[in-house]
């Protein structure tokens, strides 16, 4: 048979095969982990194999945004995330010596959780025992080597820890192998964009210093022309003064890589930055006095900004730095990887149990393929001009940057818009909310409490004063989704279901009468509609599923 580049441009004709996996992933990163334990935990058998023999202790990607920690709420892993993480608060701003902004990471009191910086290698772990305790392990020092795919499934090509090769039949490919991906490459795909001129320095250290605890510094110089000519950026780190830092790297230690796509870290070769040449850059530029001390690694880099032409083709998809890679600013580019990751998953699960059609999948490339072009555009602008110069007013800049205005309403399984203008329509994120009881728990609950756990559709149907409220509930539920019912805080005491006691759940989806509101698994509304339309909305929706062209 005919082969592409890595084998899988070419597709071979169909042929009946036993499938080993459902799914085949490769790379074990944080997106790679992500698409691994969204499957595992709805059941579905996959392989997650990464080259490297062991996880790398650097802190490549630190934030985490505020969306991603409701991703893995309803995985139940927010509490271990939490323990382990650090806050970010705000971003201190200074220019040629002196503060000319400071940004406070303050969201809307609905949101659940503020911003935080957590090592890479940390969030790695934190996701590969959870994956463990679901029954897949990362096979390590194995690399996909080529592969083909046809009607029926992809055969890949692996390359052993033990120096042999094994061939792997799986219903599906996920690339999730970073910026020199060997999926993307082997689909022929695309990756346009370019690569900033200047290189970096980076390193995790610890800064003896009066600077507030939980703030970020952006510190820089301003040449005559109006250009930076100098930069030091602080990233707050968990550990007592511990940062990760950035700036640019002095001539004797450039590196200039071929093509900058990924962080090139100085311990694979190179000159490594020592703890004194982080120190002049300090010395010169922060905006307090700081002794350095304790450096556990350093890297020299450049920024790339490149996307992919397609997120997918035929049964092989990519996602994360495999599809997209840019400036580092504002930590954007791990928490959009991983949320790809579960915009996928979802899916493949639900075609792999035959509960929907082949064409949802191409939902995928339709709605997140725009967000990564936005996330792109916006952190290159950030990075040139800083975020201080976004036209946004700062509660927008920050549920941006927070990832929480990332929607579909454009998309192919987006359904008709219902209710007020500005209430959350079909495509948007589903908002969390406070202050849900029953008449058993002693304590409120959040929504995000009531869907933790639960790995499919969830119809949440609401009703002012509960089961009377012409018949709202009546109507049969067709497709095996979850039902979640809410009622208003007035209706009768013996209604059943979570009282809306705060009516945060009016205020912030604001139901336009007897409403329901269809939630996917990826904590997107998939649908809304008045209750007396059940049968037929529903029905329409899960059709929707399996017509997703």
């Amino acid at each position: 048979m005919e082969e592409g580049p890595a084998g899988g441009k070419a597709r071979e004709a169909s042929v009946a095969r036993e499938h080993t996996t459902d799914v085949l992933i490769a790379g074990a990163g944080p997106v790679g982990l992500s698409a691994a334990a969204e499957l595992r935990r709805r059941g579905v058998p996959c392989r997650l194999v990464d080259r490297l023999p062991e996880r790398l202790p650097y802190a490549k990607a630190v934030g985490i945004q505020p969306r991603t920690l409701e991703i893995w709420d309803r995985m139940g892993l927010a509490r271990t995330v939490l323990e382990a993480a650090a806050p970010m608060r705000g971003q201190l701003i200074h220019v040629n010596g002196s503060e000319v902004a400071r940004i406070e990471l303050v969201l809307p009191p609905e949101v659940p959780y503020g911003f935080a910086a957590l090592p890479q290698y940390e969030t790695e772990r934190i996701l590969e025992e959870y994956v463990a305790g679901l029954g897949t392990v990362i096979e390590r020092g194995t690399e996909l080597v080529s592969f083909v795919q046809d009607e029926g499934g992809v055969t890949a090509r692996l390359r052993t820890a033990t120096g042999g090769t094994e061939e792997v039949r799986a219903r599906f490919l996920v690339g999730c192998d970073g910026a020199h991906s060997t999926v993307r490459k082997g689909l022929g795909l695309t990756f346009e964009g370019g690569a900033f001129g200047e290189e970096y320095m980076l390193a995790d250290v610890v800064a003896d210093w009066d600077l507030p605890y939980g703030y970020g510094v952006r510190a820089s110089h301003t040449a005559d022309d109006g250009s930076t000519d100098d930069l030091l950026v602080c990233i707050p780190l968990p550990g007592a003064g511990r940062y990760r830092m950035s700036m640019l790297v002095p001539p004797a230690l450039s590196t200039r890589p071929s093509d900058g796509a990924e962080v090139v870290h100085g311990l694979e070769g190179g000159r490594v930055p020592e703890l004194s040449d982080i120190q002049t850059v300090v010395d010169r530029l922060a905006p307090r006095p700081a002794r350095l001390s304790r450096m556990r690694w350093s890297s020299v880099f450049r920024i790339s900004h490149r996307i992919v032409g397609h997120y997918g083709d035929g049964r092989v998809f990519v996602a994360g730095d495999a599809a997209h890679i840019h400036p580092p600013t504002g930590a954007q580019g791990m928490n959009t990887g991983i949320q790809d990751a579960c915009n996928l998953a979802w899916k493949l699960a639900l075609v792999v149990r035959g509960e929907a059609g082949p064409a949802l999948l191409t939902s995928y490339d339709a709605e997140r393929r725009p967000v990564g072009e936005e996330v792109v555009g916006r952190t290159v602008r950030h990075a040139t001009k800083g975020i201080e110069s976004d036209a946004d007013d700062m509660e927008t800049l920050m549920l941006r940057e927070a990832q929480l205005l990332v929607g579909y309403r454009d998309g192919p399984l987006a359904g008709a818009p219902y209710g007020p203008d500005d209430a959350p329509q079909p495509g948007d994120r589903a908002p969390d909310c406070p202050g849900l009881t029953t008449p058993v728990a002693a304590y409120p609950l959040r929504l995000l409490d009531v869907l933790r756990g639960l790995t499919g559709q969830v119809l949440v149907r609401y009703a002012e004063k509960g089961v009377g409220d012409a018949g709202a509930f009546d109507a049969a539920v067709p497709g095996g989704l979850h039902t979640v019912t809410v009622v208003g805080r007035d209706a009768p005491a013996d209604t059943p279901g979570y009282r809306d006691a705060a009516g945060e759940f009016a205020r912030l989806y604001r139901p336009d009468g007897p409403t329901g509101f269809v939630v996917r698994p990826d904590g997107q509304l998939g649908a809304r509609f008045p209750l007396s339309a059940t049968r037929e909305a529903l029905t329409g929706y899960l059709a929707s599923l399996s017509a997703a062209e």
